[in-house]
């Protein structure tokens, strides 16, 4: 084995260049896997400053970035890490590794084996339009702050079981993050996001997957301008509060379009969930109660739902488990099989300063020709509430019998439970051109 005084030997004897890149490596973490071999033994073209370029060929084994380096690589740059660890671990700060392709890492899951894995050092990390297709995880950020990951395309391995395949992109404890435009389909999770604050995500595609994005104890975030299809939940928020969603998009997913549960203090404005589907579990068979709801808030207070639209689903709207004090309005729920399902014991009132909901069933009547309905919208009557506690009676539902329930009740209503009111129930959609197509 070389010597200290060798290996001093081996650094003198490269370029110039080359020897600033080996002296002054990052000092790597107690834990950091010290086995990888530095990129700056590649075939490096230096491009000018802190930028070099990367030859065409076929690179196999497990790889770091140690230097503070903008790494290109050339059209046919392949990182092949045979199926173990990572494929490149970015270590250094300011790092910048762009237009490169990883290609078959680690299935560990619990090693956290990914494509690209960004340790707690590689602050300012930015990661621009690289393909990535493996089996774990795609791009793990661990505990870095201001990192920009751009352009992506994230492919996991479709054989897989969903449970057994990593998160496309992972923000563990991230924060300042620019997650913009990437695409990533075939993984877990499109982008995972865990105790991770501050965040940006903007302009995602996640298509193909469990769900498309997944918030669980983030806070103070910005969601916005991204699509999800056919994912299992387009968007899963869990146990954050703080979150601005914005301006995104449902269409064709499973389950639920937007899953509210446990989620405070936020906003969620401007999105459009179409054709959310019946679903089923991974090789669990159907998920009792996901029969493809629009928005579905669980135990979630204090936030303000406007301005949205959910339509050509199952159900609407369902909100249950203490969901209170949220402020609903300007939203449109159009063409449903059930608008609203609201099991809870307390009279909820969906409408703010005289403005309520578009509702594509609503039979009211509006005389003075100001947009507002006469008459206030009230989606859940006492028949709804026999459906939900008996669900076998739902092949009566259309029935001369219910019917005559439903008349009986809403001439005679002697016992009214509490339940969703809208006062101000709005004649024509904000949306109506978006409803249109």
């Amino acid at each position: 084995m070389a010597n200290a005084e060798d290996k001093k030997s081996d650094i003198l004897n490269l370029p110039k260049i080359y020897r600033e890149l080996q002296l002054f490596p990052i000092q790597a973490a107690p834990n950091a896997d010290k086995t990888l071999t530095s990129v700056v033994n590649l075939p490096l073209e230096h491009i000018d400053g802190n930028h070099w370029r990367l030859a065409k060929g076929h690179y196999q084994g497990n790889y770091v970035v140690d230097v503070p380096i903008h790494l290109e690589c050339e059209p046919g740059a392949v990182f092949d890490a045979q199926g173990t660890k990572n494929a490149l671990n970015v270590r250094a700060p300011d790092v910048t590794v762009e237009n490169c392709t990883f290609n078959n890492w680690g299935a560990n899951l619990t090693e956290m084996e990914a494509g690209l894995f960004l340790e707690r050092t590689a602050n300012k990390a930015q990661i621009l339009n690289n393909t990535l297709h493996g089996p774990g995880f795609g791009i793990w950020m661990d505990a870095i702050s201001h990192a920009h990951i751009y352009g992506n395309k994230v492919q996991g391995f479709e054989a897989l079981r969903s449970s057994d395949r990593g998160n496309g992109i992972h923000m563990f404890a991230t924060q300042f993050a620019n997650v913009q435009n990437n695409e990533v389909w075939h993984v877990r999770d499109g982008i995972y996001i865990e105790a991770a604050n501050d965040n940006i995500l903007d302009g995602n595609h996640l298509r193909d997957l469990r769900y498309g994005i997944h918030f669980m104890f983030s806070n103070r975030s910005e969601v916005m301008n991204n699509k999800t299809t056919r994912t299992r939940t387009g968007y899963a928020l869990m146990q954050s509060r703080q979150l601005n969603v914005y301006n995104n998009y449902s269409d064709f997913d499973q389950n639920y379009g937007v899953l509210l549960n446990y989620i405070t203090y936020s906003e969620i404005k401007n999105n459009h969930v179409t054709s959310v589907q019946s679903g089923v579990g991974d090789s669990d068979g159907h998920i009792s109660g996901a029969e493809g709801k629009g928005l579905f808030i669980f135990n979630s207070l204090f936030n303000v739902i406007a301005e949205n639209s959910f339509g050509d689903s199952a159900l609407g709207v369902h909100l249950t488990a203490g969901s209170e004090d949220n402020e609903i309005y300007n939203n449109a729920f159009y063409n449903n099989e059930q608008q609203v399902k609201y099991v809870a014991l307390r009279h909820q009132e969906w409408s703010h300063k005289g403005v309520g909901n578009y509702w594509s069933d609503y039979l009211g009547w509006d005389r003075n020709a100001d947009g507002i309905g006469d008459v206030p919208y009230e989606p859940n009557d006492n028949v709804d509430r026999l459906l939900w506690t008996y669900p076998q009676v739902r092949l009566l539902m259309h029935s001369p019998s219910i019917e005559l329930l439903r008349l009986v009740q809403r001439a005679f209503p002697v016992v009214k439970y509490p339940g969703v009111q809208d006062s101000y129930p709005l004649m024509r959609p904000v949306q109506q051109a978006l409803i249109d197509g």
